[in-house]
Formats: structure tokens, C-alpha cells, sequence
């Protein structure tokens, strides 16, 4: 096609990494690590999943929506992770946390469609060692 020589570029709906000496913030950083979790197969998601690896003290991180609106659900996970020394994060938001854990479709532009929301997220393997993991790590020890 003669008229057709401009180039059109996709963009990736990944959040920028920061400018070199620009702090990241926790929830950049947590997305990172869930992110690399995912990818080594140490990711479990959902209320069951999750409470059989916190069982099996295989549990290195668990991460909780603020916005679960079922409070037996709420108090189950906090005991669970009291009770077997887990950490515990929490997340605004549970669409934000279901993206995140991958419980989405991504589009040929790179955005993520058909969302569905997570409550909860154990990560049981980090995968390998990043600046988010380091920050996650560093936000636990202090909290």
C-alpha cells in the first residue's frame, strides 16, 4: 500500500519503572513482585488456595483487599497469617489486586480486559530478586 508508511507503535499498560533516583513506592514495587511470582508458578490466588499453602507454611507473603466486603473472609485470612507468621499487605482494591495476580485477558494494545477481582494472594516462591522485592521486603520489616 503506497500511502501507508507511518509506523504505529503499541503501548504496554505496565507502569513505568522509576527515574534513576526516584524512590518506588510499595504498591509499584508489590505489583513487581507479584508479577515475578506469577511467572515462576508461586503465585496462589483465592481464599482456598491460599489458606492451603499458609497451612503448609509454604507462605512467604500474603496480600488482602481492603475492599472484600465479607468480613468471616477478612478475619479468616488475618488469622491464618497471624497464626503461621506470615506477612500481611493490604491493597485498596480487589479488581487492582485481580489484575495483578493475572485474572485478566490482555488486549492487542496491552491492556488488561475482563478483570475479575482477588481478594486474596499468597506468594509462595518470590522468583527472582528485584528492586520491588527489595522495597516489599524493607515496607514488611518496618510494618
Amino acid at each position: 500500500m503506497a500511502g501507508e508508511d507511518g509506523v504505529v507503535a503499541a503501548e504496554i499498560s505496565a507502569p513505568a519503572p522509576p527515574a534513576l533516583g526516584e524512590p518506588m513506592d510499595i504498591m509499584t514495587g508489590l505489583q513487581l513482585v507479584l508479577r515475578k511470582s506469577l511467572a515462576h508458578g508461586g503465585l496462589s490466588r483465592g481464599l482456598h488456595e491460599g489458606a492451603k499453602v499458609i497451612e503448609k507454611h509454604a507462605a512467604q507473603l500474603c496480600v488482602l483487599a481492603e475492599d472484600c466486603n465479607q468480613p468471616d473472609y477478612v478475619k479468616l485470612v488475618k488469622a491464618l497469617c497471624a497464626d503461621h507468621n506470615v506477612s500481611l499487605i493490604t491493597v485498596p482494591s480487589a479488581k487492582t489486586l485481580g489484575e495483578w495476580a493475572g485474572l485478566c485477558k490482555i488486549d492487542s494494545e496491552g491492556k488488561a480486559r475482563k478483570v475479575v477481582g482477588c481478594s486474596c494472594v499468597v506468594v509462595k516462591d518470590y522468583g527472582e530478586e528485584t528492586e520491588g522485592l527489595h522495597i516489599v521486603q524493607e515496607y514488611i520489616k518496618s510494618h
